[in-house]
């Protein structure tokens, strides 16, 4: 009996843990999902936001193709899920099977139990069992053992009725499984095929922006010179200040990369402009200037926040990013660009969360904020920074 209660345990020990691994992946994913989704939401509020007139736009084409994008993760993301849960189940099949095997040879050895119990029933056997003892010490054992056969038989039953029980909560929860498992199936074939519909209305407009190319060169060569112009005066104030590393407070700067991963949003919005090279979301032949820190799209006129404690060091006006704001965090710099106003002073001390400006509008219905992190004059992909 005690070799069953210990096989039992560890029975049940094996499915309480189930597959931890496959079980964290299945949440981590359904997180990931979660804020895709979100993403996604946001993204079509701003689309709707924009009139019919504004149907085939630039910033329209960014939007759709970075909702296109989300769309692709979430399939992935639920393709993965749909993986870790599949192997959870294989994994409780197996898990039950063996559980149902040991409840059948539980269930066998009981049954001959009782059945040789009930046979030999008559208590002269009994007695001239205990009269056959070779010593009085064979005998006490043998009498122990009638005396508590009848305890050791219904323990052994209760047993079985809880191995019984833990069966059927497995059964339950692979049962919860499948259905889980069966309703992440139906949303991501509702997602996939969303997801076709919006690359087939993505191509359409690129088509029909495609048609104005010089157009779109002229705007990619101003902007290529307003970003040149940009990124020359920042690495000049920055080379500036880097001269004062007496006047650097590191233990702000300490404080500020412990955060690294974990820093907020400087606005709600979505990053339609990543860090570094990329292409033109229209002409993929052509090349877009090198970014050195991200463009968020946001409702328009939406506030900038500053992302951790420090100092506004400059305001300044720059073509094609109007009014852009730098603060210093010890050895770290952030910048705000695309601002209509700034309510903050050179020399304003700031903490995280604090209103730096109002972001000018990028059309009727969002705002964009470009966002750099530089760590003394080497330039920092913000993505890995925030939250």
């Amino acid at each position: 009996m005690r070799n069953i209660c210990r096989y039992l345990c560890v029975i049940a020990a094996a499915l309480a843990m189930g597959s931890p691994l496959s079980a964290q992946d299945v949440s981590k994913q359904k997180e990931s999902i979660a804020k895709l989704k979100e993403e996604i939401r946001y993204i079509d509020e701003e689309l709707k936001a924009t009139s019919s007139k504004h149907q085939a736009s630039y910033n329209r084409l960014v939007l759709l193709q970075k909702k296109s994008a989300s769309r692709k993760k979430l399939v992935a993301e639920s393709d993965k899920a749909l993986k870790s849960l599949q192997s959870q189940i294989n994994q409780k099949d197996k898990e039950i099977a063996k559980l149902r095997s040991r409840i059948d040879t539980l269930e066998k050895y009981y049954s001959t139990l009782v059945y040789n119990t009930y046979k030999n029933r008559d208590h002269r056997v009994w007695f001239m069992y205990l009269l056959a003892s070779e010593n009085p010490g064979q005998g006490y054992r043998r009498f122990s053992y009638l005396k508590n056969l009848s305890a050791a038989m219904n323990a052994e039953a209760v047993e079985i009725v809880a191995a019984k029980d833990a069966l059927e909560e497995q059964k339950a929860s692979l049962k919860a499984m499948y259905n889980e498992a069966g309703a992440l199936k139906k949303e991501r074939e509702k997602e996939y095929n969303t997801l076709l519909k919006e690359e087939k209305s993505t191509r359409a407009m690129v088509n029909t922006l495609a048609k104005d190319k010089k157009k779109y060169k002229a705007e990619l060569e101003r902007k290529r010179k307003e970003m040149e112009r940009l990124n020359k005066e920042v690495e000049r104030i920055l080379g500036k200040e880097m001269t004062r590393k007496d006047q650097i407070d590191y233990t702000v700067s300490g404080k500020f990369e412990q955060n690294k991963g974990n820093l907020p949003w400087p606005v709600k919005g979505v990053v339609t402009e990543t860090f570094g090279a990329q292409k033109h979301p229209i002409y993929k032949n052509i090349s877009m200037p090198a970014n050195n820190g991200i463009t968020i799209t946001a409702k328009r006129g939406s506030e900038a926040k500053c992302v951790f404690e420090g100092v506004v060091k400059q305001i300044l006006i720059m073509p094609g990013y109007n009014y852009c704001v730098l603060v210093q965090h010890g050895e770290y710099f952030t910048f705000y660009c695309k601002l209509a106003r700034a309510t903050v002073k050179t020399g304003q001390k700031l903490q995280g969360g604090d209103t730096i400006g109002t972001l000018e509008a990028a059309d009727e219905s969002t705002s964009q904020l470009h966002f750099q992190i530089w760590k003394g004059n080497a330039k920092q992909n913000p993505s890995l920074w925030l939250r």
